[in-house]
């Protein structure tokens, strides 16, 4: 699974992203412009010793990520947001997914909405709007490799 964050606003989640994946074993994709100054060292703070165990590219636009992460990798791209219907815990990820996390403040736009093969949410409890970007990210990479962890211990 690969996990992808379009125009991030935080770089402490950022950095929090990162330990998740190092943790899940995914690569992480950002879409920019990111809403702060890019700084590696800062980053690598709230990262902090796992910045170097994650595989992380960083791409000039939605458009280069999706002709190179979704159509020239043949994968699906599910958007994670409280705008779907599926939930999390009903839906079968593969390998090969890349699973897109919106902007902290407005989500996603609607075009990219359109490009989605599958749209995903963590179900809350009512009258809550939704969950720090890097706490779902980290719920949503535990739900798509529990599959593989649990077969392994088999």
């Amino acid at each position: 699974m690969k996990i992808a964050l379009y125009q991030p606003e935080i770089a402490g989640n950022v950095g929090t992203i990162i330990r998740n994946c190092a943790c899940f074993g995914a690569d992480l994709h950002i879409i920019e412009p990111c809403g702060f100054p890019f700084d590696v060292q800062k980053i690598k703070r709230s990262a902090m010793d796992y910045y170097d165990l994650v595989k992380i590219v960083r791409h000039n636009s939605f458009n280069e990520f999706y002709e190179e992460q979704v159509i020239g990798a043949n994968s699906r791209l599910i958007l994670a947001t409280t705008k779907a219907d599926k939930d999390i815990k009903n839906f079968r990820f593969t390998d090969d997914d890349v699973v897109l996390f919106g902007q902290e403040s407005t989500g996603l736009p609607q075009e990219i909405h359109q490009k989605a093969s599958e749209k995903i949410k963590i179900s809350m409890k009512e009258n809550t709007r939704s969950l720090n970007l890097a706490i779902s990210c980290g719920i949503i990479l535990h739900q798509g490799s529990f599959r593989s962890y649990t077969k392994n211990e088999n």
